[in-house]
């Protein structure tokens, strides 16, 4: 097993850049203000579980239930397409039933281990050993827990105004990159 310092280097920065912790923070604030609490640990594990699960898994799992990668990344885009538009509009589209699932729904799955996120990953295979992108995840899951964990600070130095704002801007940009996902996977 020869594992390079560059190699993972670079499969950890592609995967912070799709994963986007802090960009996803005023989604996290939100769903945090809705429920009450987020549990970094069980946040950081699901997301931890989804994606090395989907890493070997992933596109056998997609062909047993007939769902081509293409699709499963269009349905992606939906979700956070509408998690943009809550951002941007100020709305709620996304309702749980049950609050102390916000841990792992919406913010392990999809905000964390996303389609994006996923598809990265089957991707990722193409050119990386299997290893190289463990070691990624693990650095990146370190990077969500100390975020998630600290996500009550960070609230309190950014204030209202900081999140209001952050919440508008990341809102177009998921919003952006939905709608890429989205033209990438349908061929336009």
């Amino acid at each position: 097993m020869n594992i390079g310092f560059q190699e993972v280097l670079s499969v950890t920065m592609i995967l912070f850049a799709v994963i986007d912790i802090i960009g996803s923070l005023p989604v996290i604030i939100e769903t945090r203000k809705r429920v009450g609490v987020i549990h970094a640990g069980r946040a950081t594990i699901a997301s931890l579980i989804i994606m090395v699960l989907f890493l070997f898994l992933g596109e056998s799992i997609l062909k047993l239930i007939g769902i081509d990668v293409s699709s499963f990344a269009i349905a992606g885009s939906l979700v956070i397409f509408f998690l943009a538009l809550e951002m941007i509009l100020g709305i709620r589209l996304y309702r749980d039933d049950i609050p102390s699932t916000a841990s792992i729904v919406p913010i392990a799955f999809p905000l964390i281990a996303g389609t994006g996120t996923m598809t990265t990953l089957l991707s990722l295979r193409a050119s990386y050993s299997s290893e190289t992108i463990l070691i990624a995840i693990a650095v990146n899951m370190l990077i969500v827990f100390a975020v998630l964990k600290l996500v009550e600070p960070i609230e309190k130095l950014l204030g209202p105004a900081g999140i209001s704002i952050i919440r508008k801007v990341f809102g177009i940009v998921l919003l952006a990159i939905s709608v890429k996902l989205f033209r990438t996977n349908v061929g336009f």
